[in-house]
């Protein structure tokens, strides 16, 4: 007994050509040099900041490109979003409580 797929509520999009991944790829090559050279820097209380704004930009490029959540819905991607929103509210809580320690 075999099923059948409906194509029609699927939602498909043309593949990622190679030159796409190779770009993604250097440009988490260069982020990741930029979190290097970060690291190296005193930036006082906000060293934490900056790492986490550099590793939030490298997950965009992540999920945008590899998880291609460039070309799923746009209520998908807001799902996400709430989700990282609710992630980034629950962190910045925790930073606030070790600030004033």
């Amino acid at each position: 007994m075999s099923q059948e797929h409906d194509h029609s509520s699927e939602h498909e999009h043309e593949p990622v050509s190679y030159g796409t991944y190779i770009l993604t790829w250097f440009t988490l090559i260069v982020l990741t040099a930029v979190t290097v050279t970060a690291a190296g820097m005193n930036f006082g209380k906000l060293s934490v900041l900056v790492a986490l704004l550099i590793a939030t930009v490298k997950v965009a490029v992540v999920l945008s490109i590899f998880m291609h959540l460039k070309y799923e819905s746009r209520l998908f991607g807001a799902m996400v979003w709430i989700v990282l929103v609710t992630l980034a509210i629950f962190i910045g809580l925790t930073f606030t409580d070790t600030l004033f320690r």
